[in-house]
């Protein structure tokens, strides 16, 4: 794209194919995709009529990539507990790894601009390029659907949760992270005591007690004993969140 067209924002839509083709998606409405690249330094700069910036764009987007994100590292991660899956999607939809996705996709280089914040490398400015991505992804959720946002996340995130993946084992089941995280400080396993059987047989439930030598850290319920026995493991880690220091 020209730089002095997309710094006029006299652009009417020509020149989007290449960024279409690579975010494997084709606008039915141009303007929503024309929006979702205008900087509001433009609109300073510039009096045409029904011309909008990318910032409302930039608020639906950030609301469907957090909640498309979320469902896909449910998916992904099965075991993990809600404190997890939170660091993770914060990892995954902060403006760093959003610029990055963003240069990858030679998004700068699409964008309109005022001067002035051409000027200032507004191209290459990680807010700047973060900001265009979630818009990107508001507006194809308007022009697309659920769906194609989804796509669109799926596509471009793929390689980064791949990697992710790889690097964090610790998405496994409460029992398994337990034991590790107590052989690793006290080279002592974790002990499961049934302590209690409620209901008739047809119906039972389950008390089982999580200990650390003598050290009563939970207790769970379920309907098995490898359910009550999921269960304590599961509070004491989310005990264990909300207060880091109770080993110690």
């Amino acid at each position: 794209m020209n730089r002095g067209i997309a710094r006029s924002g006299q652009n009417r839509g020509a020149g989007f194919g290449d960024l279409e083709r690579d975010l494997v998606y084709h606008f039915q409405d141009q303007q929503l995709l024309r929006e979702a690249l205008t900087h509001r330094s433009l609109l300073n700069e510039i009096n045409e009529k029904g011309r909008r910036d990318n910032e409302r764009l930039e608020f639906l987007g950030d609301a469907v990539l957090s909640m498309l994100i979320a469902e896909w590292i449910m998916e992904v991660f099965p075991a993990g507990q809600e404190g997890e899956l939170t660091r993770l999607r914060s990892d995954l939809v902060n403006e760093k790894r959003l610029a990055e996705v963003a240069r990858k996709l030679t998004l700068g280089s699409h964008l309109f601009l005022g001067r002035g914040e051409e000027q200032m490398g507004g191209r290459k400015k990680p807010s700047v390029l973060a900001n265009a991505f979630e818009a990107i992804v508001g507006a194809v959720y308007l022009d697309g659907g659920v769906q194609a946002a989804r796509d669109l996340v799926r596509c471009q995130f793929g390689p980064v949760l791949e990697e992710v993946k790889r690097e964090k084992p610790f998405f496994s089941d409460p029992k398994t992270r337990v034991q590790e995280l107590l052989l690793t400080l006290y080279q002592t396993p974790p002990e499961y005591r049934v302590v209690e059987q409620r209901g008739p047989d047809h119906d039972r439930t389950f008390v089982v007690e999580l200990r650390l030598k003598n050290l009563l850290l939970s207790s769970g319920t379920g309907k098995s004993k490898k359910e009550a026995e999921q269960d304590s493991a599961e509070r004491f880690l989310n005990d264990l969140e909300e207060n880091p220091f109770a080993l110690l």
